[in-house]
């Protein structure tokens, strides 16, 4: 009767399991920004940026980036950007919330995008 499952044995009750994505749905376009080139470009930092899905797990994140790009993935750093509003003329909207991750590599890694 006193029987647990497994989820609540190992630590995991309470999380949502992750969709089941392939890498190239994780993964939806690497961020272009003067500030995400300068962290790629640096030797300490070594960090690319990436919008994924927004339902990706860290997990799924980082066994999307090593299988797609061929790298090893040291750390993993996930936000949720809320969409900004907007208006045009006299209707209201919004921009799309997406989800940003940033992806530290090994140092002797690196991902060439251009």
């Amino acid at each position: 009767m006193n029987q647990t499952s497994p989820s609540t044995s190992n630590g995991t009750a309470g999380r949502k399991a992750g969709l089941d994505l392939e890498a190239y749905q994780v993964i939806l376009r690497p961020v272009v920004t003067e500030k995400s080139m300068e962290q790629s470009q640096d030797n300490e930092l070594n960090a690319y940026t990436f919008e994924v899905h927004k339902q990706a797990t860290k997990d799924q994140i980082r066994a999307a980036v090593e299988e797609l790009f061929e790298v090893r993935v040291v750390a993993v750093r996930t936000q949720k950007r809320q969409g900004k509003p907007r208006r045009h003329k006299n209707r209201q909207g919004h921009t799309k919330s997406w989800k940003k991750a940033v992806v530290k590599l090994h140092e002797e890694d690196h991902i060439t995008f251009f």
